[in-house]
């Protein structure tokens, strides 16, 4: 039996968990029936994985923590789902040969499923928008820091002679 790209309606009401692989431009979800077997393997847009996931049952999804899983985690839950975030060394264990999109979705699904796993906590709007801003400005102060820090090594090194 193959994991093709294509899927009955059937094995999509029999979906337990998901795990979902967020790239920049594509998302690589595999989908896992109650015993993990694999009942669905696609590469879909942002776009479509929102329409996909917004005509199946409720399930359990996996993803990696990044700023864009909080915004799709907080749409998935709006839709029903049990949108789960999980840190990356968490999935890396349960990768299984090289490291591809589907791969690192499969092992996403794989270790949503363990009891064991510690998942970070969704992000609201307003507390990703402070979060985002607190980096915004440390950045900035740290480059303001350097620069002055460099203009002072460079006032310091000018116009100064030697007492001997």
């Amino acid at each position: 039996m193959s994991t093709t790209s294509t899927t009955s309606r059937k094995s999509i009401s029999h979906i337990a968990t998901l795990g979902i692989d967020i790239g920049k431009n594509s998302c690589h979800v595999i989908g896992l029936d109650a015993r993990g077997a694999i009942v669905l393997r696609r590469k879909l847009t942002s776009r479509k994985l929102e329409a996909r996931l917004a005509n199946m049952p409720p399930c359990q999804i996996g993803m990696e923590a990044c700023v864009g899983a909080h915004h799709l985690a907080r749409r998935l839950i709006a839709l029903g789902h049990d949108a789960r975030l999980m840190p990356a060394k968490y999935v890396r264990p349960y990768t299984k040969g090289q490291k591809n999109d589907f791969n690192d979705a499969e092992a996403i699904a794989e270790a949503v499923g363990r009891p064991a796993i510690k998942f970070t906590g969704k992000l609201t709007t307003s507390s990703q928008l402070s979060a985002s801003n607190r980096v915004s400005a440390s950045s900035s102060s740290r480059r303001t820091a350097t620069r002055a820090a460099g203009l002072s090594g460079i006032n310091g090194r000018s116009g100064q002679r030697s007492s001997m």
